[in-house]
This record gives C-alpha cells, structure tokens and sequence, in this order.
C-alpha cells in the first residue's frame, strides 16, 4: 500500500511572483500617497534637508582652500581660529536643521503609512466572497501587516535621503570639476562601473524580496491555521507532524531572507572597492598635480579634493540603500496594489437605487449559480418566498440551501436568471440597503473580543441598553448574562471562547434580532444548542419572526414543523415544496428525510 507523503495534509494557494518590470509609474503611484502632505510638511523638511547639505558642502571649502591655503600658509592664527569658529556654527546649524528634518520626516512616513493600511483594509472589506474563498486569511494579513510595514523606511527616510544624496552628489561634482577639471574627471571615471553594477543587481535584488513576502505569507496562513485548528492538532496527537511542517515553512522563510540581504549586501562593497580606486586616482595624479610646474592645484585645493572625494561615496553607497529600498517598496507595492486593484465581483451599479418600506418577497426566477466551471450549485431555480412567512430550506448536504442564502445577501451574484426583492433585481439596490435589511444567524456564530453588550450592539450600532437587554431577554439569552460576574459588560475572549457553544448561539440571535431586519435568515441557528434552550427560543421567534420573512435552513426537521413552506433541494435542484403536513402525506423525499430521522432516534 502507498503511504502518503509527508505532510500532504496542508496546502496553501501557491503565490507566484508577480513579474512586472521596474518603472517609475509604479513608483509614482506609491509616492502618490505623499500628496496630502506635499504642502504642510514636505517643503519645510526639504528646506532642513538643504541646511544641512548646504553645511556639508560649504564646510570643505573653508577648512582647505580658506584655513589652509589663507590661514595655516600665511601663519595667520586668528584668520584660523576665525574660520574654526565659522565652522563651529555652521555644524550647530546643521545639527538643529537635523532633527527638525528626521522628525518631521519621520511624522510624514507613519502618516503614510496609516494611510496606505487604512486604504488597504477598507478596500479589503469591500471585495466579493470569490475574493476570499481564494485566498487564506494568513496571506491577506501579509499584504496588510508585513508588506505595508516594509515601506516604512522608505518613506520616513529613503525620500528625504535620496533628495539629499541627488543634491550632495551634484554640489561635490560640480565642486570637484570647479576645483581641478582634470583630476576630478580620472576620479569619477569608475562611476560607469558602478552604473553597470547596479543594473545587473536590480533584477535579482527584486526577485529575492518578492520571494521573502511569499514566503512570510505562507508562514502567516500556516500561524492562522495552527493557532485556529489547536483543538484539532492536540485532540489527534499532530503535533510533531505540525511542528515538522511549520520548520519546513520556517526554513524556507528564513533562507529568502538570508539570500535577500546577501543579495543587498554586494552592492556596498563595490561601492567601497569603487572609493578605493578613487582614492588611489586621487593621491597618485593630484601629487602629480601640485608638484608639476605650472599647475594651479594648491595644497589645500588638494585637502578639499580628498574631503569631498570621502563625502562623494558616501551618497553613492546610501543611493545603493536607497536604491534597495526601492526594490523593496517595489516589491511590497506590487503585492499592495495587486489587492487594491482588484474588483469586487458583486458591486453597485452608478444608478443603483435606496431600498425603502421593504416588504421581503424574494423571486428566484430561473437563478442558475457555478461556483466554478467545475461546480455547479443551482439549476434553473424558480422560487417565491411570501414577505412574511417563514420558509424552511431542506436538503442533503451540497443540494444547494446555503448557496440560496448567499444570493439573498448578494454575496454572489446569479451566473443567470435573477433574483428580486419585491419586485426589484437586487443587482438594482444599494448593497448597504440591502444588506440592512437581512441579518443572519450561523451555526459557526462569530463573537468579537469586547464585551457582551458590544458584541449584541454590532448588530445595530444606534441601539441603547435597554433595547439590547430587550433583544436578549426575547430570545432567552438574559437569565445566563445576568449570572455573568459582570452581567453585560463582561469581557469575552477572542471568539468568545469564554462562553459555551449554546451561549455563543443566543448572542448571535440577539445581535440579529436587535438589527430589526426584514429578512432574517437562520442557517443551522439551532444545531448547537440543547433541547431545552432550543424551545426557549422556539418561543421568542414566534414574536420576533411576526411580520418578517424568514429563511431557515435546518438538518433538525423538528425545528420547521411550523413553518410556512418547506422547499426540499437536492442537487442544485428543486425538488418538492409545501407545509410539512402537504410534505407527509405527498411520502416523498421529504417523508423519508423526516422518517430517517426519528427512525434513528
């Protein structure tokens, strides 16, 4: 017999590298971000970033050609001290214009930052459900945690830096070729090179950090998935066959990053071998220079040339750090922008319509619906759900119920036919209308950390306490808040794992209840909560659900006895409707769902 492969009990969507060429364009739309405050702060952090490179070129001039060549060649000791004073407050200068430009820099960086995360994140929560059947919630937190967190050196320093290396580099190339022509035109000499270099490095540079965001992506789902399923992994001893997985995923990450730095680290040396070379040109042809006759190459011309020559690399090298945060921004922004740009499949139309004095008959007119090619879940549905009634959706697993409700909310949207709320195509309505109007109650409820009277108000932000108190004494969740330490405000954990499964269920009911919607869709509501609960809220929705369509979808037969039409399902298809008396005595489908069922009691 075959025995598995190691470890084939996990798979995650395989991310590929996106292969886009390095432009500006992308560039521009990433710094787009910095237009809010390209008027307020911007150009006083420029003006600062000017002083203090104005200083930095300035200062070489008075210690060689003014200090040396005027002061220390004539013997003139205060001339000296004079200029040593000059330049004493030229670096104070610098120094304050300094932490102005770092702190104002730094303040326009995490407000960008904000920004592109805030951006992100509401886009995210408009995107389609197709969106996230696709993608795990690890590799989604990647784009919104780690690769907007890998731009922020490039915007709270790499834009000032690379002005003020530009403009450094320029000023010492013009002073150099001020200075000596001739010299400073065999010093620069090796900058092709370096140009070459940089150009055969780019590539690699990008595709190393493409590949390190992928590969925290992928350690990100397999976290979520961990910590989420823990219960799983410990109640089936998994956790070696885990912990041998998560090293593997581990190791990858680890070994993209170490090839990304390697990668980064090569340019500094070629730009250290480069100022070698310089400076070997320097001391070679400038001796030469002050020691020919006829030449106008002063000692202390020859100390600027050395000083600024120093300063000329050291942009060079900081333009190579630059250069890589570029890439790296390149690589983020690419990953950023993917998301941003990606359109919801179910969106508003330009001339979609408010929904007002909603009544809640729903039309299924010839709605077929494919997940993917591969899949289709509805085939030429034709139904009608009376506003008001209560309408029971039954069914083997797979037949079809919840792909019914998902319509309902336009989670999807109908591959044909089309759905109508009294009278109206839904792709005709407002998606915030719409949704108003339907809450949902899941067997899997969702329970944020807060408190208890936090998690009921989401349901309706607007709502007092006594309506919530309302809501949850209706549905029979009050008696069990009220024995709480705290009552209402008591803390829950994340998904409320404080709380019992049942108690968890009456929570979700009382946030529905409280949203006073007109339809009210109640997925397997009941399956999680014991018998005697059950006829407590049995009791409550017999008033909540007056005057409003409901949908429920229930293995327990017993649940929808009452209900006003039982539509049987199977296979995407419709296959009997009626009252669960018309259903009996049709002995059908759903007499034997409903004789299996209390045959196995």
């Amino acid at each position: 017999m075959e025995q598995p492969t190691k470890n084939t009990r996990f798979h995650y969507p395989v991310e590929q590298i996106i292969e886009k060429p390095f432009n500006w364009k992308q560039m521009t739309r990433l710094f787009s971000f910095l237009a809010p405050y390209a008027k307020s702060m911007l150009p006083k952090t420029i003006v600062m970033m000017l002083i203090s490179t104005g200083v930095r070129l300035v200062v070489p001039i008075f210690i060689g050609i003014y200090a040396i060549d005027q002061g220390l060649a004539n013997g003139d000791v205060s001339l000296m001290f004079t200029y040593a004073a000059i330049v004493l407050a030229l670096y104070l200068v610098a120094y304050v214009a300094n932490i102005f430009r770092i702190r104002w820099m730094n303040q326009v960086g995490q407000f960008v930052i904000y920004d592109i995360r805030k951006k992100l994140f509401d886009h995210i929560q408009h995107l389609s459900h197709r969106f996230f059947d696709q993608r795990s919630a690890g590799s989604i937190l990647v784009r919104v945690i780690n690769d907007v967190n890998s731009l922020q050196d490039l915007f709270t320093n790499g834009v000032v830096n690379l002005l003020m290396d530009v403009v450094m580099i320029a000023g010492i190339v013009v002073i150099l070729f001020t200075i000596n022509p001739e010299l400073a035109l065999l010093v620069v000499i090796v900058l092709p090179i370096m140009f070459l270099i940089s150009v055969g490095l780019r590539r690699r540079i990008r595709r190393a950090w493409q590949t390190v965001r992928i590969r925290q992506s992928r350690l990100n789902s397999h976290l979520n998935e961990s910590i989420q399923g823990i219960r799983v992994t410990q109640a089936y001893a998994q956790e070696h066959e885990n912990m041998e997985f998560f090293e593997d995923v581990n190791s990858q990450n680890y070994e993209s990053w170490r090839h990304a730095t390697r990668m980064n680290a090569l340019f500094r040396p070629f730009v250290e071998m480069a100022s070698a070379i310089g400076g070997a040109i320097l001391i070679l042809f400038g001796a030469y220079f002050i020691l020919s006759e006829g030449s106008s190459l002063t000692l202390g011309q020859f100390v600027t040339f050395a000083f600024f020559l120093g300063m000329f690399w050291e942009p060079i090298s900081r333009l190579g750090q630059v250069y890589n945060q570029l890439l790296v921004g390149m690589a983020s922004s690419e990953r950023i922008f993917e998301f941003l740009d990606e359109k919801p499949n179910v969106e508003d139309k330009k001339d979609a319509r408010p929904l007002e004095n909603v009544q809640g008959e729903l039309v299924f007119e010839d709605v077929e619906f494919a997940y993917n090619e591969s899949r289709k879940a509805l085939n030429g549905i034709n139904l009608t759900f009376e506003a008001g009634k209560t309408i029971a959706l039954v069914g083997h697993t797979g037949s079809g119920k919840s792909t019914i409700v998902n319509l309902m909310s336009r989670f999807y949207d109908p591959t044909s036919g089309r759905l109508l709320l009294d009278g109206v195509d839904l792709r005709d309505i407002r998606l915030a209308d719409l949704r108003k109007n339907v809450s949902y109650v899941l067997q899997d409820t969702f329970i944020f950390a807060g408190t208890i009277m936090d998690n009921i108000r989401f349901g309706n932000p607007e709502a007092t306490d006594e309506q919530i108190i309302e809501a949850s004494k209706a549905i029979g969740a009050h008696s069990f808040i009220e024995k709480l330490e705290n009552g209402y405000q008591t803390e829950v954990e994340e998904q409320g794992n404080v709380l019992s499964v049942g108690e968890r269920q009456l929570l979700s009911f009382a946030r529905a209840l409280l949203a006073d919607p007109r339809i009210l869709i109640l997925d397997e509501a009941t399956a999680s909560i014991d018998t005697e609960t059950e006829l407590k809220i049995q009791e409550g929705l017999k008033t909540l659900l007056a005057g409003r369509t409901a949908i429920m979808i229930a293995h327990r037969l017993s649940t929808i006895r009452d209900s006003d039409n039982i539509i049987v399902l199977d296979h995407g298809h419709v296959m009997e409707q009626g009252t669960h008396g018309e259903l009996m005595s049709e002995k059908g489908i759903y007499y034997g769902l409903v004789k299996s069922q209390f045959s196995a009691l």
